[in-house]
């Protein structure tokens, strides 16, 4: 027979916080979005005077379905070492594809 799981038992346990590649991707966007917000948007030199707030809240939304999608990496594929193969295989694969359409 089976044994049955107690969902008592394993809300006593400690969670164990993992760190993946797309933990680093968020933390990055939402530190460019700060930098962004507090020094504004310059590109060559240049000000974008008008467009830095909005810049800002492209990056912070970034962070947001980035950190999503960690999480859903992360109840697809439990295994750390599974989970650093296919996020790195995603970040690559969107870094191909943007280079691609640039």
């Amino acid at each position: 027979m089976e044994a049955k799981i107690d969902p008592a038992k394993n809300a006593d346990q400690p969670r164990k916080f993992r760190v993946s590649p797309l933990n680093f991707a968020t933390a990055g966007f939402f530190i460019l979005a700060a930098y962004i917000f507090i020094n504004g948007a310059k590109i060559t030199g240049t000000p974008y005077e008008h467009w830095s707030g909005t810049i800002t809240w492209i990056f912070i939304l970034f962070g947001i379905v980035v950190s999503l999608l960690d999480i859903i990496f992360r109840n697809f594929f439990a295994e750390t070492k599974k989970l650093w193969i296919v996020e790195l295989s995603f970040i690559t694969l969107v870094a191909i594809i943007f280079l691609i359409v640039k």
